[in-house]
């Protein structure tokens, strides 16, 4: 049993000598020639693939909550994003920082937002197919690479503005460098020079998301394996990952300082969670159960090869599992969300080795790509990337353009999961910007997510004629939303004049009572 770390070159020098050593024996090598070239940019189709269905659609969804705070943020300056990490979403600080300067080239709409994550969707792919080609051969490659590209997962996460997407491709980069690290080089600098690639990319990953650097657990096996083998690289893999704690330990202290304010809404799993986690994992049960289904066909490849990857697959759901019975749950399965390169990895080994027929290979692709349909157009929902808080914040500020004025006001009842305000200013045209009326603070100049309101509302009205009200829910008394201070201050001075009841919110203009009214 050895783990098949050949090199592309190696691969698709065999997938051209197999496929044409009969047919090119009178044409001077010419055919083999032409095949291996072909090998070797054979990456380029299951990207392709991920690109053309990760941009499907893509202004279709709504930005969710957590997109919106990746906005928000990025806006701010990079001395006022160091400030809001003191206090909250350190972990997510990296990202923040690429996204500010992403935003700052590029603009904010919503492909601008999404094109880091269409962009790494893309690469994972081909990602997918260069590890698989390096286990499991040429085919298997192909196989993997295709089958993630249709999965919905793949599309719905490289149209969020979010780091998973990029944490999934670090991981499966992390695994890619490791079989090269494993094979080793002939000189002593190009081995160093692999491990040290390694490292780097354990802590680019760490610093994306903390949780993914479990996948160290799952190439330890590999590791070991090799060690006992030949005698070398166990003592350059933990020296890799020690590197990479050590970079990414500020981030984690603080990280698991604010845990608890972070996360205190996820509940501790049961043990039936570690059976619903997999048809979220791959946003569709049915593609769950097909690429489960034929990761299940790859036992009969190389055993350390399908343990190295089954090991990514399976290991960080149970970890984070066991993890979440503390004092802080890390049960989401975004967070595993690393692990579907992997599941696919297996599922095209599978595929390959069950059969030798192109048609029928192609054809189960097609069945699974059709498995996906309804899925992938659920993904692309307008409000799937908030369920089931959705917010229609497009047509609040629609209803809020149609009827508005210069000089108008405006109230956001805000707070988690609601980000009433963020949503209506991302989505409001320029030039409609009513001033919020009992705003104290900014989130950014409060250094936080959520800004400072005035102590005494009433003191903060002044004057205006209309005041629009935002409030989550159908209510048609807009009013009773509102804090009771800032309601009574409202009520004391402004009457409704209407409400238009939207999906997930409700929209409310208030206008001043006459002089002497009481």
């Amino acid at each position: 049993m050895t783990i098949l770390v050949r090199s592309p070159e190696e691969e698709a020098g065999e997938a051209g000598e197999g496929a044409g050593g009969a047919e090119g024996a009178g044409s001077g090598g010419a055919v083999p020639g032409a095949l291996s070239r072909a090998a070797a940019v054979a990456w380029v189709w299951p990207a392709l693939t991920a690109l053309l269905l990760s941009l499907a659609g893509i202004d279709g969804t709504l930005l969710g909550t957590d997109e919106l705070v990746t906005w928000e943020v990025s806006r701010r300056s990079p001395q006022e994003i160091r400030a809001l990490l003191h206090h909250v979403d350190a972990v997510h600080g990296s990202y923040y920082f690429l996204m500010h300067g992403w935003t700052a080239v590029f603009g904010d709409s919503h492909l601008s937002l999404r094109m880091p994550t269409v962009l790494a969707v893309t690469a994972t792919a081909a990602l997918v197919t260069l590890t698989g080609r390096r286990l499991f051969g040429q085919r298997a490659g192909l196989c993997a690479g295709t089958l993630f590209a249709v999965l919905p997962a793949a599309s719905r996460f490289a149209q969020e503005a979010r780091s998973y997407a990029l944490v999934m491709l670090f991981a499966t980069l992390a695994t890619f460098l490791l079989l090269r690290a494993l094979d080793g080089s002939r000189r002593p600098w190009g081995r160093a020079a692999r491990w040290t690639a390694y490292g780097l990319c354990l802590a680019v990953l760490g610093l994306l998301h903390l949780i993914a650097l479990t996948i160290v657990l799952c190439h330890a096996p590999a590791a070991v394996l090799r060690a006992r083998r030949t005698g070398r690289g166990l003592w350059s893999f933990l020296l890799a990952g020690s590197a990479a704690a050590v970079c990414v330990l500020p981030v984690f202290l603080l990280g698991r300082s604010q845990a608890s304010r972070q996360l205190f809404w996820l509940p501790r799993p049961e043990v039936w969670g570690l059976v619903e986690i997999w048809p979220q994992l791959f946003a569709s049960a049915l593609c769950a159960g097909a690429v489960i289904a034929l990761a299940a066909l790859a036992w009969r490849e190389d055993r350390e090869n399908v343990l190295l990857c089954s090991a990514v697959a399976v290991l960080p759901p149970f970890v984070l599992w066991a993890a979440s019975h503390g004092e802080v749950s890390y049960f989401r399965y975004q967070y595993a969300l690393f692990t579907v390169p992997a599941w696919a990895l297996l599922a095209g080994a599978g595929l390959a080795g069950a059969t030798r027929s192109r048609r029928a290979v192609v054809a189960v692709l097609a069945v699974v790509a059709l498995l996906a349909l309804p899925d992938q157009r659920r993904v692309r929902s307008p409000f799937e990337h908030d369920v089931p808080h959705a917010a229609d914040y497009a047509g609040a500020a629609r209803t809020i353009e149609k009827y508005y004025r210069p000089g108008d006001a405006v109230v956001y009842v805000r707070g988690a999961p609601w980000m009433l305000d963020q949503g209506l200013r991302y989505y409001l045209k320029p030039g409609v910007d009513p001033r919020e009326v009992f705003l104290a603070r900014s989130a950014a100049d409060n250094d936080e997510l959520f800004p400072v309101y005035c102590p005494v509302p009433a003191r903060c009205l002044a004057g205006e004629s209309r005041i629009w009200v935002v409030v989550p829910g159908s209510d048609a008394d807009v009013l009773r939303a509102v804090p009771k201070e800032q309601a009574a201050a409202l009520r004391s001075r402004y009457t409704l004049f209407g409400t238009e009841s939207l999906s997930g919110l409700t929209v409310g203009l208030l206008e001043r009572k006459p002089a002497g009214a009481s």
